[in-house]
């Protein structure tokens, strides 16, 4: 009995160290997500502008094509909404 007693606060003391582990892995975790969590507006915004301007020859110029500068556009926020959804997806199950 004395060995089974022994062997059990063994098993406890040995896995002490990987609850530690663990909970410095959810604080870095943390700090990750809260970083990309305040850049990623930023960055979209960026992007946003940056297509914008790549799509400013159709409104504007000689050669302008309304229909295809507004249809370029709507691709363009179309698929920046599906990465913004995805990415608060994301957010949401991780933490």
């Amino acid at each position: 009995m004395k060995k089974f007693k022994n062997s059990i606060l063994l098993l406890i003391m040995a896995t002490l160290p990987a609850y530690s582990q663990i909970g410095g892995i959810e604080d870095s975790v943390n700090d990750v997500s809260d970083t990309i969590r305040t850049i990623f507006p930023i960055i979209l915004g960026v992007i946003f502008l940056v297509g914008f301007l790549f799509n400013a020859g159709h409104f504007f110029g000689e050669h302008s094509d309304l229909k295809k500068g507004i249809t370029r556009v709507l691709i363009f926020v179309l698929i920046a909404g599906a990465v913004v959804g995805i990415f608060t997806y994301l957010i949401g199950i991780v933490v």
